[in-house]
């Protein structure tokens, strides 16, 4: 990997941190003592979420002390345009039933836009990130990277769809779009979380959506599809990680996608 980016710096940090996570986490998966409780909003958290959080704040503190940091498990602090957003594990409940499908997400978000991305699956033995500029990249280390880029397909009789489940949808009360969606489609799976996104980047998947998602959720993705030649918006069109929703595509299928998915978009 050569092309250089003004976030460079940034980018190795980054990569530091989640070689540092990506151990306490695996100490941690499938672990006999892992302590899982339920959140509030009653969703899962182990203390390897809790963990792997703090280490990247620790880190974070020190290297660049002056950054905001956003993450999932602890309140947010510092201020200022550059922003840590943060999720330790995605895909916790993978993570705790032994799924080898969970990953640490790590951006950086600078006046208001994802400008660096480090997505970091241990379990799968994958790492992928981008920064703004320097396109997305996968491998096991800066040095030893391939380059992304999503794929050609054009009509979504051809595409293939990913998914993370059709509860989201039903909550939502938009099941019933999506499930037009997946039939005009060629193929769908539900490899679900930050793995649907990536598969976009890489271009062995075409489109991937859910209904309802966080800030800590999209933040880190943004970068790497949209470096790999992709588009991600919200299912009703709002660019970024901002919308409370994704729908991630090759770029070419995104329009006809937003009208199914949404289709009084245009109204």
């Amino acid at each position: 990997m050569t092309i250089r980016s003004g976030y460079d710096d940034d980018l190795r940090l980054a990569h530091v941190i989640a070689d540092q996570v990506d151990s306490v986490t695996m100490a941690r998966f499938k672990a006999l003592d892992l302590r899982v409780e339920t959140k509030p909003d009653l969703t899962p958290v182990s203390d390897a979420d809790r963990t792997a959080e703090e280490v990247i704040r620790a880190q974070l503190a020190r290297a660049r002390p002056r950054d905001a940091v956003h993450g999932e498990e602890f309140a947010d602090t510092g201020r200022g345009p550059r922003q840590w957003v943060i999720d330790p594990i995605d895909g916790t409940k993978n993570f705790i039933r032994g799924v080898p499908v969970w990953a640490t997400l790590i951006a950086l978000v600078d006046a208001g836009q994802p400008v660096l991305g480090v997505v970091s699956a241990p379990a799968l033995g994958r790492r992928w990130w981008a920064a703004t500029g320097s396109g997305a990249w996968t491998g096991r280390s800066l040095a030893a990277a391939t380059r992304l880029h999503v794929s050609g397909v054009g009509d979504l009789s051809d595409a293939s769809l990913s998914y993370s489940s059709l509860t989201g949808w039903e909550d939502r009360g938009r099941l019933d779009s999506f499930l037009d969606l997946t039939r005009k489609v060629w193929r769908t799976r539900a490899y679900g979380d930050f793995w649907s996104y990536m598969l976009v980047a890489e271009g062995a998947v075409d489109l991937a959506c859910e209904p309802e998602l966080e800030l800590h959720d999209m933040a880190a993705l943004v970068p790497i599809v949209t470096e790999a030649g992709g588009r991600f918006t919200s299912i009703k069109g709002v660019p970024g990680p901002f919308g409370g929703s994704a729908l991630v595509s090759n770029a070419l299928l995104h329009d006809a996608a937003l009208q199914i998915l949404d289709p009084l978009l245009d109204d």
